[in-house]
């Protein structure tokens, strides 16, 4: 699926509730990404966002192109450091998503908003952390 101005919110709860019934092999529930985990990778996300909302070009610069490629990589690893963003990232499919940025400025900003939208809905349905 690709994220468009329709789907992203309802994509981004779905990821949620996908999450929050996940178990391991054992039937436990498997790891959420932590408040302050998720909002980090927003905050990241936002930083660019700034310089993406502002230019009047459809296209984005290099410059920028570079520092979402950059982004790809914090998010792998920091999926790497984490489960809980590793299943966020996977579940997300937020590696995809970055992929078909493809230079456009609207496809960055529908991702953006995807991603607030993945922390709104992990405040709205997990409101305390484990």
């Amino acid at each position: 699926m690709k994220l468009n101005e329709e789907n992203y919110v309802s994509a981004a709860e779905d990821v949620i509730q996908r999450l929050m019934k996940k178990t391991d092999r054992n039937g436990r529930p498997i790891q959420v990404v932590t408040t302050s985990k998720i909002r980090n990778l927003l905050a990241m996300t936002s930083d660019i966002y700034n310089d993406v909302v502002n230019s009047n070009s459809e296209k984005l610069s290099q410059e920028v192109i570079g520092r979402i490629n950059y982004l790809k990589v914090r998010f792998l690893y920091e999926a790497g450091r984490e489960q809980g963003v590793k299943n966020l990232v996977e579940e997300g499919n937020i590696i995809e998503y970055l992929g078909d940025i493809k230079g456009s400025r609207s496809n960055y900003i529908c991702f953006s908003r995807y991603m607030e939208a993945l922390v709104a809905f992990r405040k709205f349905y997990i409101s305390r952390d484990e």
